[in-house]
């Protein structure tokens, strides 16, 4: 299977890499465009609608305000549309590039390392054309989750913003770690460490967070405490705040 990549920014390379495919790519900024096919062996295409008559399959990576523009490029060439835009609905999609099999996907940066979260919500054609292929090619750059639509941006303000928001917890206790002496290439090391022994750890055993917080935090000790003043400072407040802007934002 072909994939004709429209758009060459940060989530389209890194999904790009993950799958390791050979992808044509067409963006109009031709550097981003040479940078992304040679770092996956493939080739740049001179154009959208030239990229549509290669490839059997386009990966809509471009803005969503692009996409009546990209559509009519494209002129009725594609066989199959796979599209990672936020707030881009199936629907409208579908108005796009009518009748076409449409799949949307949301995928995070951990697609780069295959380690990814690509939620995915079908096309009411999505039967009629090479969906299972597409699942089992996106499934290489993670862990696939088929969502209701409507659940696509609540998920995306988890998995496609959550890197950044763990990023910042891991940056901000490295720091507490580097004040009290640690050197901060390494406290960094230690918090980067024990995120992924914990997510390992989560998966491994099929546990619930607060499971996994009950092991740990022995009653009375320094752990629960610790989990006491990050309570009180409102973390889970904050998290709320962040979720339900996102959230909001997307659904306007």
């Amino acid at each position: 299977m072909k994939l004709g990549f429209i758009g060459a920014g940060s989530m389209a390379s890194a999904l790009a890499r993950g799958l390791g495919e050979p992808v044509l790519v067409y963006d109009p900024e031709a550097q981003r465009a040479e940078r992304l096919a040679a770092d996956v062996k493939g080739q740049v295409a001179a154009s959208n609608s030239d990229l549509a008559d290669a490839a059997d399959v386009i990966v809509l990576c471009h803005k969503p305000a692009g996409l009546e523009q990209v559509a009519t490029e494209v002129d009725g060439r594609a066989r199959a549309v796979v599209s990672i835009m936020a707030a881009t609905p199936t629907e409208t999609l579908e108005a796009a590039y009518p009748g076409v099999p449409v799949y949307r996907f949301i995928p995070n940066l951990p697609a780069e390392v295959r380690r990814g979260v690509l939620c995915y919500a079908p096309g009411s054609l999505a039967a009629d054309g090479p969906e299972q292929e597409i699942l089992t090619l996106f499934g290489r750059a993670g862990t696939v989750i088929p969502l209701d639509e409507p659940l696509m941006e609540p998920a995306m303000a988890l998995m496609s913003s959550g890197p950044a928001f763990l990023a910042l917890v891991a940056e901000a206790m490295a720091e507490a770690g580097a004040r009290h002496g640690l050197d901060p290439h390494q406290a960094t090391r230690l918090v980067v460490e024990t995120m992924a022994g914990t997510a390992a750890y989560l998966d491994a055993n099929g546990l619930e967070p607060g499971e996994m917080r009950a092991r740990v935090a022995t009653p009375g000790g320094v752990t629960e405490k610790g989990l006491g003043v990050l309570e009180e400072s409102g973390l889970r407040g904050s998290f709320d705040r962040a979720i339900d802007l996102i959230v909001e934002a997307a659904a306007r």
